[in-house]
């Protein structure tokens, strides 16, 4: 994820975390169609390939992923206002520190931001 992110920096990267009880198994690449450095969406083609696979490999969807190649991973207003799948969490990576990047997550409800623990195991 973090190797994704630097690679399509400045534009934010996207993607969609797969797996099953909590544990992400499946990193699932998305193209920022909008090609932006302070938004993005994801292909819907490339999304409904990904759920199809999520499904047929017996995965949930865990969380939908982006990054922030200059600013801190808090959601922003737009990332809240379009926060409209339900029961994922929202990952955020920063690359305002390329050295040190920084990973959270959040649930986003109903305009409403809940910060969840993210951790992350190197394999």
């Amino acid at each position: 994820m973090v190797n994704y992110a630097k690679a399509q920096a400045p534009v934010e990267s996207c993607g969609i975390l797969a797996g099953s009880n909590g544990k992400v198994q499946r990193f699932y690449e998305m193209i920022n169609t909008d090609n932006s450095t302070d938004h993005f969406m994801m292909a819907p083609q490339e999304q409904f390939k990904a759920v199809k696979d999520i499904r047929s490999s017996g995965l949930e969807m865990l969380a939908i992923y982006h990054s922030h190649p200059v600013t801190p991973a808090r959601p922003s207003a737009e990332d809240i206002r379009l926060a409209l799948t339900p029961d994922v969490v929202y990952v955020i990576l920063s690359l305002k520190d390329s050295e040190r990047p920084d990973v959270k997550g959040f649930r986003i409800e109903n305009g409403g931001v809940t910060k969840v623990q993210v951790r992350i195991v190197e394999q």
